[in-house]
């Protein structure tokens, strides 16, 4: 198992727009070994390329059981309400808040044949690749977050042991 470390809010990498990954060579297989044996562990609904330290656009999923990758996401459908949902990140450790997330989306990429692929879903799917994808392009949740719950959540990560 290739469980890669998980980087932390205030690391830059978290802050960075992602890379499309143009070639699927060894290091894009070996990335894509690692996203899909870091989000086994219990409590993981996705991991993102920045999170492990590569500033590739690639993540993994976990979701009711079912495992997978996208290689070059984009979303390209959001439909139904935008709800709060309660939101937490593996970067942003022990911090749970309302976020604003479509019921739905759909994300496009490719796999490691090159063959395109699309995802669809609701839920915990749906936030999944919205929190996700949004991590490919510099965002983390807290800057989702109403002006109320980001004071306070900004102020709980300054009160964190890990910060």
């Amino acid at each position: 198992m290739s469980e890669r470390e998980i980087r932390i809010f205030g690391d830059p990498v978290l802050k960075t727009v992602s890379d499309p990954i143009v070639d699927i060579d060894e290091r894009a297989r070996g990335l894509i070994r690692d996203l899909v044996d870091s989000v086994k562990l219990p409590g993981r609904a996705g991991v993102a390329a920045c999170q492990i330290g590569v500033n590739l656009r690639a993540f993994s999923y976990n979701v009711d059981g079912v495992i997978g990758y996208v290689i070059n996401p984009e979303i390209v459908e959001l439909a139904g309400e935008l709800v709060e949902v309660g939101e937490g990140c593996l970067s942003v450790p022990d911090l749970w808040f309302p976020t604003p997330r479509y019921e739905r989306a759909t994300v496009t990429g490719i796999d490691l044949d090159g063959n395109p692929i699309t995802i669809s879903g609701e839920g915990l799917l749906a936030q999944a690749l919205q929190h996700e994808t949004d991590h490919l392009n510099g965002m983390l949740y807290l800057d989702r977050l109403s002006k109320e719950n980001r004071r306070t959540a900004m102020r709980e990560v300054r009160e964190s042991s890990w910060f």
